[in-house]
Formats: structure tokens, sequence, C-alpha cells
């Protein structure tokens, strides 16, 4: 939570900074692509030195460290390029201690208590998501742009000083000696592990950014209420989505411990689906749009808790890190392909056929994880038969 009111402050204020330094659109999207892009390589390396539990601890509290000094030193240049060089430094560090991070967690509770961990951990992000923007004008208000991206580094700090405090009552895992420094990517795509990243991926694929849901319910309510007051509802509407995200995490990962991650992935990708149908038929009035939004934040409530238990649940200790490098390189370059193609068909073709492309692919990721659930009950079922 911490890290996440620390990073969204200078997210938060990016385009305002850039503008008033001269900068365009194209180069806030050139620095956010490059960003996004290096975080996703990023996890892929974490996830290498995640396997190690001597190495996890160093590259978590690294990781929590530098995000917080160079995303808030954006307040301090002057200048377009010296902003897109920290930005992208800060981003690798954040993509670098994600899988560090869950190993931790998975090392910080017992195997019963992986969808409750990892629901409260979401739900926290989620509250940090909310309360970053909120800070963000408070600060601005009280003080400057440039004074509220430098003091963003107050919360990232405290967030390191978490993760060290953490890490401290954490119990060391025996190692017999340093192991290699190698991502571990065939041993997680075989058997239970690979089914559910092959699902995850599909859900992935079709998982697009926020933003544009914000987009096609202005595009929506404009005709009615205006240009000005279809994005504020908008943004009402975006609140609705991540307070049901949140409150959905605590639900999702009590439901985990009890019924497998593979069932709430199943419902999660079922409300996703649900939401983009309903956003595809294109109904204008608010109400109407309220229920895709929630609906929509109750499928990414479910699924981003069970899918960290689930890789929890079935890698092996030994490739815990590369699973959860896997895991994040999957999500961040699965939600880069997915806004970017659905943007595509929006922009050459229509919303309603970029909803319904996402809607697909969210059928697939249904498909997927029941056939995943389908696999370990009768793998649970021949056991018992044995026994």
């Amino acid at each position: 939570m911490l890290a996440d009111l620390g990073h969204e402050v200078p997210t938060a204020l990016l385009p305002r900074l850039l503008t008033s330094m001269g900068g365009s659109a194209a180069a806030l999207g050139l620095i956010e692509g490059i960003s996004d892009g290096l975080a996703g390589l990023m996890r892929l390396l974490g996830g290498a030195l995640a396997d190690d539990p001597t190495r996890r601890r160093g590259v978590a509290v690294g990781g929590y460290t530098s995000t917080a000094v160079l995303t808030s030193l954006t307040g301090a240049v002057g200048s377009v390029w010296q902003v897109g060089i920290l930005r992208a430094g800060g981003w690798a560090a954040r993509g670098l201690r994600v899988p560090a991070r869950n190993a931790l967690l998975a090392d910080a509770v017992p195997r019963e208590a992986y969808g409750r961990a990892y629901g409260f951990e979401r739900a926290m992000d989620n509250l940090g998501a909310i309360g970053g923007p909120l800070l963000a004008l408070g600060l601005v208000a009280a003080f400057s742009v440039r004074s509220a991206i430098l003091l963003s580094v107050i919360p990232g700090l405290l967030a390191a000083g978490a993760i060290v405090y953490a890490i401290r009552h954490i119990p060391h895992a025996p190692v017999a000696e340093r192991q290699p420094l190698r991502l571990n990517i065939t041993p997680v795509m075989e058997g239970r592990l690979g089914r559910l990243m092959l699902a995850v991926g599909a859900f992935e694929f079709g998982n697009v950014a926020a933003t544009l849901l914000i987009l096609r319910a202005t595009e929506l309510l404009a005709p009615r209420q205006g240009q000005d007051q279809a994005s504020q509802v908008a943004l009402i509407l975006y609140l609705a989505y991540n307070l049901a995200a949140t409150a959905t995490s605590f639900l999702a990962g009590r439901a985990t411990d009890r019924i497998g991650p593979v069932a709430v992935l199943t419902a999660g990708a079922g409300a996703s689906l649900a939401a983009y149908l309903l956003l595809a038929t294109g109904g204008s009035g608010v109400l109407l749009l309220g229920v895709p939004f929630v609906l929509a934040g109750i499928g990414i409530g479910c699924v981003e808790t069970a899918e960290h238990a689930g890789v929890a649940t079935f890698a092996r200790s030994d490739i815990r890190g590369s699973a959860f490098g896997v895991l994040a390189a999957v999500q961040s370059f699965g939600n880069l392909a997915a806004s970017g193609v659905a943007g595509l068909l929006w922009t050459f073709f229509s919303p309603r056929i970029a909803f319904i492309y996402v809607t697909a692919w969210m059928g697939v990721a249904v498909v997927g994880f029941l056939t995943a659930g389908r696999d370990a009950l009768n793998r649970s079922s021949s056991s018992r038969s044995k026994e």
C-alpha cells in the first residue's frame, strides 16, 4: 500500500510535469511504453533472482528503495529526456522486485493461507492506487507539482522499511549453496502449473487497461450529459471499479483457501466476460454502465488474487521465483497486447468490435480454467481411489 501511494503520486502528476517542460503527448506515450516494456523484461530477470531465497531478500529491499528514489527524483530534473530515464529506471526496479515480493509472501505464510495472504496484498495494492491520486491532489494544493513528486519518496521509503521489517520475521529457508542464476521456464510450463499459466495468459490477453473502460463510458454518456459531466461520471465509475476490486480481493482470498484457486479464477474470468459483453452492447445509462464496471472490478479482484495463490500452490519451492517471474511477465506483456490490439480495433473499426475481441479472450480463459479445474479434480479422485 505504501509503495503504491509513493509511485502513484508521480504517475498522476507526470502529464502535468511533462507539459510544463514543453513535452508532448507523444513523449508521454513513449516514456510510458518504454517504462512498461522494461518493467516486463525485468520481471523475468527478477524471477530468476527470486529462485534463490537469499537473493530474493536483497532484490525486494533494493527494488522498493530504488523505485521510491528514482520516481521521486523526476520532480527535480528539468528536461523530458531526464524524466524518461528516471521513470524507466524506477519502473525497471519495480518490475525486478515483483517476483521476489511474491515469493517472500509465500515464505511468510502457511500453504493453507496463500489465498488470504495474496488477497490481502492485492487489496492493499488497490487501496494505494485509490489513495495515490488523492494524495497527489492534496500535495499539489499545499505545495507544488515538483514538491509533491519529491515528497512521494517518503511513503516509498516507508514501504522499503516495511519490507525490511517483514524479512526479519520470515524464517530463512535452508540453502546448501548459492544457486546459479537462471530462469527456469520449462518446469514452470509443465503439468498443472503450465496449464494454469496458459489459462492465465488467455485472461491477460483480454485484460484491457481500465482507461479503455473509462473512455467507453465517457463516449456513451457524452451525447446526453456533455463531455465534461460524462468525464466526471466515468471517473466515479472507475472509483466503483477500484472499490469492487479491493473488497473482492479479501473475499476471493478466503474463497481460494476454501475451494481452491482454479474455481476463483474461473469465477473472475466469467465476471470479466460479462462486463466486457455489457460494454460491447453499449448501454448508455449511468446504472447500466455501473454494472460492467463493478463486474470488471470483481473479475480483477478474483483473478489477481487467485493467480498468485495458484502459482504459490502449484510451483515447486526451488522454482517459485521463476514461476512468479513468468506470471508477472505474462501479466505485463498480455496487458500491453490486450490494450494495444483493442485500441487499434477501436480506432479502425468500432468500440463494439474492440470489446467483442476481449470478450472472446475471456471466453477462452474460462474454458482454460475449467479444463485446469477438471484435471485437478480427476487427479484428486485418482489419488483417493488408490488410497
